[in-house]
């Protein structure tokens, strides 16, 4: 319940500021704006733009999710919280913050990138969904433990990206090929390998996070 409240109070707040919906909102349009501008009346092909999708929703993440623990630095509340929840608590309210953020903005960009670009066809679409599903749960995770790492840095711009890119790679190639994969109208049962490095990604991701998030919030 501890966790569902904080979450409840950073979603509050985020209506109430609007900072990470904005943030990612704005880039997002001007992202795909830049790329239609820059295509013009060329066509692209499907690969490209199943490409462009991971790469924007990648670029996004990094805007909006960086600051789950940097606001509570700013506003000096890290220490109240470190007081009334456990390490564990206050981990699952913010994954499931973003998570939610990470869902509504990748599906706002997937409906977009399906209307805006008419190569963007995909064949199988419930290979689609589950490389979609895995591959938000796995963005959510990283960027918490990232923004969690970067909230007690000085430099705390310039070092989100730095830790995410390596972090993140992994996942977005095998979000990349499973893209490819359900472009082409590949079955679900050929892409099992994708599939378990997706799920592993995510089930790794997770238990590192929990189990050194306790030393990183009370460093």
């Amino acid at each position: 319940m501890k966790s569902f409240a904080l979450f409840r109070k950073d979603w509050e707040s985020e209506l109430r500021t609007r900072y990470a919906i904005n943030a990612l909102a704005m880039f997002v349009l001007v992202t795909i704006s830049v790329i239609m501008f820059s295509v013009g009346d060329e066509k692209i092909s499907e690969y490209l733009t199943g490409g462009l999708l991971w790469v924007v929703i990648f670029f996004s993440a990094m805007s909006g999710l960086s600051r789950a623990f940097v606001s509570e630095e700013e506003r000096g509340t890290t220490l109240t919280l470190q007081l009334i929840a456990s390490p564990t608590t206050i981990f699952s309210g913010k994954l499931l913050f973003n998570l939610i953020l990470v869902f509504l903005m990748n599906i706002a960009i997937t409906v977009l990138f399906s209307m805006l670009f008419e190569s963007f066809l995909i064949k199988n679409v419930s290979l689609f969904l589950i490389a979609f599903f895995l591959g938000n749960i796995g963005i959510a995770i990283s960027s918490t433990m990232i923004a969690a790492i970067i909230s007690k840095a000085s430099s705390k711009g310039t070092l989100y990206p730095v830790l995410s890119f390596p972090i993140l790679l992994p996942l977005i190639l095998t979000l990349l090929e499973l893209t490819k994969f359900s472009m082409d109208g590949n079955s679900i049962s050929g892409s099992t390998i994708e599939i378990a490095v997706l799920f592993s990604y995510d089930v790794i991701m997770g238990t590192a996070s929990y189990l050194l998030f306790d030393f990183i919030w009370k460093d």
